[in-house]
């Protein structure tokens, strides 16, 4: 038998709309422990930490990071889905006269983190209306047009925001890793009238029908 595909969350809501979109979209005589959905917490830290607890305990064949996200706005619409290409640590680094400099530069080691090519292709063609670019990792979550314009400026390729992919990506350790969200809000303001939760949990169920192919 092969080994499972893991899927990792930020809270319990996100893990059951994965369930809910799994189970509904289950192909005939699949083992549902083909793929496993568990909630690791919020923020870099919680996932990379809990990520690889679950790793020592059990062995998987590829690791995704998935739930919602801020969307860059005129790159990722409300209730869209989006693939990372790579995952971004966005606030890893030092400030400067100059400007952020992300670690990188400083030579301590990388702040990003791609996905693997071949998983990145399986979830690609099960989602074909799918985003592709960057998904950046921040511990703050964005909350001004200021922030969000420096954003966009540093990363081109970015179409979203989240909290845990590149702690995910890291734990993940030589392991095929992915991230897939979909996109609750605009990144800027906090908006709460803006948000569409509802719609971007329903995105979120109807994207895990992929996680079949990537398991395959």
């Amino acid at each position: 038998m092969p080994y499972p595909l893991l899927v990792v969350t930020a809270v319990p809501a996100e893990a059951e709309a994965i369930r809910a979109g799994l189970a509904a979209a289950a192909p005939p005589s699949t083992d549902p422990a083909h793929v496993v959905v568990e909630p690791i917490g919020v923020g870099p830290a919680a996932a990379a930490a809990t990520t690889a607890r679950l790793l020592t305990t059990t062995r998987y064949r590829a690791v995704i990071s998935a739930g919602i996200a801020g969307g860059f706005p005129g790159r990722a619409p409300l209730g869209a889905t989006v693939l990372a290409t790579s995952s971004i640590c966005a606030d890893l680094g030092a400030e400067s006269p100059e400007g952020f400099l992300p670690i990188d530069e400083l030579g301590f080691g990388t702040s990003r983190l791609p996905a693997d090519p071949l998983l990145f292709k399986a979830l690609t063609s099960a989602l074909p209306q799918a985003i592709a670019g960057d998904i950046l990792t921040l511990s703050t979550v964005t909350g001004t047009a200021e922030t969000a314009d420096r954003l966009a400026a540093r990363f081109p390729d970015a179409v979203a925001e989240a909290m845990e992919g590149f702690g995910v990506a890291t734990a993940a350790a030589g392991l095929p890793f992915a991230e897939l969200r979909t996109i609750s809000n605009p990144i800027g303001p906090r908006d709460r009238a803006a948000w569409r939760l509802k719609e971007a949990f329903a995105a979120l169920s109807t994207a895990s029908a992929a996680l079949w192919t990537a398991c395959g």
